[in-house]
């Protein structure tokens, strides 16, 4: 049986710590158009990397960094980020994470969010971030009406 051609490729950034177990740093998809699955982030020191726990804020701009990367790294920019996804070993951390996560997207078009508390996180961090991110459309890629009309 032939193996059909890919729809994904392996993203892996040089900026961002290697992953802690089996998997990417993100998925881009590339057909039938462009998104991007960025596998959860968490504060690990580049290019030490050395865990981080103390802090909390610093915990989340290190994880945020290291998603910020990875998006930029694949391709993308941080506005085409539609959804993210944060995890906290401790809910009273929320509005630390907050405060930071706000400086990481501002503007009108902020991505969709959840926040959960987990019982644990890998290496005993107290925050995990991912993301979900979409290509905007080359305005030469958008269906022309005779193509709408088919």
């Amino acid at each position: 049986m032939a193996r059909r051609p890919s729809v994904h490729e392996m993203i892996m950034s040089k900026k961002a710590p290697k992953p802690v177990g089996p998997y990417s740093h993100a998925i881009k998809v590339k057909a039938p158009g462009e998104m991007l699955f960025v596998s959860g982030q968490i504060p690990i020191e580049v290019p030490a990397g050395t865990v981080f726990t103390g802090d909390i804020k610093k915990q989340a701009e290190l994880a945020l960094t290291h998603l910020k990367n990875i998006v930029l790294d694949a391709g993308f920019h941080v506005d085409e980020v539609v959804k993210c996804s944060i995890f906290l070993t401790d809910m009273k951390n929320f509005e630390a994470v907050n405060e930071v996560y706000q400086r990481m997207f501002v503007g009108q078009m902020l991505p969709a969010r959840a926040v959960v508390q987990v019982a644990g996180l890998p290496k005993g961090v107290g925050v995990e971030v991912e993301a979900i991110a979409i290509k905007r459309a080359d305005p030469d890629d958008i269906f022309k009406d005779e193509d709408l009309k088919r």
